[in-house]
């Protein structure tokens, strides 16, 4: 620590070198008790955006669980805000062939005071695939595990079906249990019924679980067994405000001290606000439109024959044209946005740059191109959205319905709760549906083994693909990308696989979201590039 010598100090050496050192202490001890009282700080009050559906860390891959699972466990390989994976339980790593030596931290403790050991790994990583009705299993992230072995109590190996060049970033979502307090003579072991009440509840984390009020409000509190740095805040207490205004006006009414995702509309008032800050930070989210592909005729949809005209790659491109991407990122946005033209936006790892721009609204085109495919006065179709999980996701999908009607196709537009909207997609109860990914580990593999190859749910493939969009040559594209080490060729291999689908129209990609906080002046946050917001890593401000 720095400390500036009194102004009246001088080359002389004229100041009485006692007066000094009284100085320097004075200002030591007052920087001391500054930093204890911010470390000993008020309750933490977050507003959320979205509830999250379930307390369970294993039960729905969906970032309003996910963060809040991250601040309660830690995962064996943490991902920092730029999505790189660095140490958590474990300490470090080695990798030989299909080998992944892990070396865990021995210092460790769970919240009931429980050691951590390689045990709670071996527990956790089994659970995953047995936690039922998963919307979007974690099971995706353990795929390219072939087995483990416990070498002694801190040393893991994890042995690989081959190559696994993103299983670091892949760990990194999925937080470690523990085998003790999680037990239980289901399957699973404690159900997600369970859990979602706080019954082994127990992490590693920076907070342990206290309370959770459905539609109310989550309480953590410092976990004073956490093996990391202290946060800063005794307790934090999560509130879900779905409403974005009404999110607004609990931060200026000093309800809350930090909110996600605020209007776009209020952002330049916001940041005009001396008492608020407000913090942008690109993300690796993006917001895209599923056709339901299947042979069945999609529910919601009239007027083709008793055909899916989804099949049909023409009637996908119309679609697809129809929309004005940049105009949604304008004037529904307000710019706080950037229209995606694939999965990742250029130059992510995996991407092309034939598919860095979005592509252009062509209506012409696209009417000529629905008729044919015999379908030149359009047809009736449904489109489901999420009310309140994306920024604007509710007048996005109003506007491409509007879009969609300019070329002849009627759209029904149905919005319900996020957790409301995720079961009924799941269940395939809309003709197409609109909803976002975050591409966690930063490369194009992920999104693309996420959202587009063949459902295979027992393997971890395709766990977030309910389109029913299906095509075997991407599937192999992508299955020899996910075993190939070398940077180079897996890139080449990303980009084949993604220029195929985007060629393909096999999903529509919209926008890439800004991720947003805005909080009070007394308090920062630099923000994730994968949306998450972790109580542990917000400080007061300097």
């Amino acid at each position: 620590m720095l400390f500036r010598l009194p102004d009246t100090f001088n080359d002389k050496g004229q100041q009485n070198m006692k007066s000094i050192r009284k100085t320097i202490a004075f200002t030591a001890l007052a920087a001391t008790l500054c930093f204890s009282a911010a470390a000993q700080a008020r309750d933490l009050v977050i507003a959320l955006r979205s509830e999250p559906t379930s307390m369970d860390p294993q039960f729905h891959s969906l970032t309003p669980n996910t963060q809040l699972s991250e601040t309660l466990f830690d995962p064996l390989v943490r991902t920092d805000a730029v999505a790189k994976p660095v140490p958590s339980l474990a300490e470090s790593w080695t990798v030989d062939g299909d080998t992944w030596t892990f070396n865990l931290r021995k210092d460790v403790k769970f919240s009931d005071g429980t050691p951590f050991t390689a045990e709670d790994v071996v527990f956790t990583y089994d659970r995953v695939p047995k936690v039922p009705n998963s919307p979007s299993s974690y099971a995706l992230y353990l795929s390219s595990i072939d087995r483990l072995e416990v070498v002694d109590p801190h040393t893991l190996k994890i042995i690989t079906k081959g190559p696994s060049p993103v299983l670091l970033p892949n760990l990194a979502m999925v937080p470690i249990m523990s085998s003790k307090a999680a037990a239980g003579p289901a399957p699973e072991g404690k159900t997600t019924v369970e859990l979602n009440r706080g019954d082994g509840l127990v992490g590693t984390g920076p907070y342990k679980f206290v309370s959770w009020k459905r539609g109310a409000e989550i309480v953590f509190e410092r976990n004073e067994n956490y093996w990391g740095e202290a946060p800063a805040w005794d307790r934090v207490i999560y509130r879900p405000i779905t409403n974005p205004a009404a999110r607004v006006a609990a931060l200026l009414a000093g309800d809350v001290d930090l909110i996600e995702d605020p209007p776009t509309d209020d952002l330049p008032k916001l940041k005009q606000n001396k008492d608020l800050y407000v913090q942008e930070t690109p993300s690796v989210r993006v917001i895209y439109i599923a056709l339901l592909q299947g042979d069945d005729l999609p529910p919601g949809m009239s007027g083709t024959d008793g055909k899916n005209p989804l099949q049909d790659r023409r009637v996908r491109e119309a679609l697809s044209l129809a929309i004005d991407r940049q105009s949604i990122v304008d004037r529904v946005m307000g710019g706080s946005a950037m229209a995606a033209g694939n999965l990742l936006a250029y130059p992510g790892f995996g991407t092309s740059e034939k598919y860095a721009k979005a592509p252009a609204a062509d209506v012409e085109r696209a009417k000529q191109l629905l008729a044919e495919a015999g379908y030149p006065n359009g047809f009736t179709m449904s489109l489901g959205s999420p009310a309140g999980r994306y920024t604007n996701d509710q007048r996005i999908a109003q506007v491409v319905a509007a879009m969609w009607a300019r070329i002849g196709v009627k759209v029904n537009v149905e919005t319900m709760a996020p957790a409301v909207f995720f079961k009924q997609r799941n269940a395939h109860a809309f003709s197409a549906y609109l909803a976002g990914w975050a591409a966690s580990s930063g490369e194009m593999l992920n999104p693309l083994n996420s959202l587009v190859v063949t459902k295979q749910p027992e393997l971890g493939l395709g766990t977030t693909n309910w389109s029913k969009y299906s095509n075997p040559e991407v599937d192999k594209l992508v299955l020899e990308a996910s075993r190939t080490l070398e940077d180079d060729k897996r890139a080449e291999l990303l980009q084949k696989a993604s220029g195929m689908v985007m060629d393909d129209y096999g999903i529509l990609p919209l926008q890439f979201e800004m991720s947003v906080w805005a909080m009070k002046n007394d308090i920062r946050y630099a923000g994730r590039a994968d949306q998450m917001t972790l109580a542990q890593d917000m400080k007061p401000a300097p």
